[in-house]
């Protein structure tokens, strides 16, 4: 997990570029999505953090986005079967 307060813009981008960087995520709600995500370009910068992948956000205990990434926001509601 990278927070984006510890992070240059040039970093941001490099790992963006490099895909090392994947997913973004709001540390206060614990909730992460696509970089591309409407709701998730709206966060302060403060508050928003990077992942490399969901294994990753998971591990941290971020659940996924319900807009972003619909499909697997439904399987973690769901929960194991």
């Amino acid at each position: 997990m990278v927070l984006h307060d510890e992070i240059t813009n040039f970093e941001l981008n490099q790992g963006i570029r490099k895909g090392s960087l994947r997913l973004a995520g709001n540390k206060k709600l614990k909730i992460y999505g696509s970089l591309g995500c409407r709701s998730g370009k709206r966060l302060k910068r403060e508050n928003r953090v990077f992942f490399t992948d969901q294994e990753e956000a998971l591990k941290y205990g971020y659940r996924p986005c319900a807009h972003c990434l619909r499909e697997t926001y439904k399987r973690w509601r769901n929960g194991p079967v």
